[in-house]
């Protein structure tokens, strides 16, 4: 099985890339998640790789961590969850966003996830829940007990939206802490996100 590729990105798709290691082409299926933390064309890549094997097909999924491929497999023993609607919901939804909503019993959370409605988030927290308490840190799910604070949280929410728009969550990270510690103000989610956005604007 192949669990991870390194070598030039060679195309770049929403839903899929293809990587060229060693003179072959790997298509590699991956969520926006990853897609927005990709480089250039032409550029080095590593990505880490669930080998999905059917009696007619071997697909590659990819992922940018380790998190990310982790839950993405956890998904998948879900029933009703095959590999494209997993791939669906990381798309919409951070791996770590996603294990804290399941930790926490979060369905209104779950169900603004495109693709997932009621029943299928009930299932992902029935099925799901001491499966990643098993690959959780307290820096996931938030201190002892599941509690964030408000801060934690509105960070969150706030990463959460500036990557789906398409930002890179390192540099998301780095500047939400930047305005937390320049801010001679109370910082609301919307003043956040505005401060965010125009240092990331430039």
């Amino acid at each position: 099985m192949i669990a991870r590729i390194s070598g030039t990105l060679i195309c770049k798709n929403v839903t899929h890339v293809v990587v060229d290691a060693h003179g072959i082409g790997y298509r590699v299926f991956v969520p926006l998640t990853t897609f927005y933390e990709l480089p250039d064309v032409g550029q080095h890549v590593n990505l880490n790789i669930h080998t999905h094997v059917k009696q007619d097909s071997i697909n590659l999924f990819g992922f940018y961590t380790n998190e990310e491929r982790d839950v993405f497999q956890l998904m998948i023993s879900v029933t009703g969850i095959g590999p494209k609607l997993a791939l669906n919901i990381l798309s919409g939804i951070s791996a770590r966003e996603l294990i804290r909503a399941v930790s926490h019993g979060n369905l209104s959370r779950l169900v603004n996830i495109p693709g997932v409605g009621k029943k299928m988030a009930q299932r992902l927290v029935i099925e799901l829940r001491d499966k990643v308490m098993k690959l959780t840190s307290d820096e996931v799910v938030g201190e002892p007990g599941g509690k964030m604070t408000a801060d934690e949280l509105m960070k969150e929410d706030v990463m959460s939206a500036l990557i789906n728009l398409g930002y890179k969550s390192h540099n998301v990270r780095d500047i939400l802490d930047r305005v937390f510690n320049e801010s001679k103000e109370v910082l609301t989610l919307d003043v956040l996100l505005k401060k965010t956005l125009k240092i990331l604007a430039g």
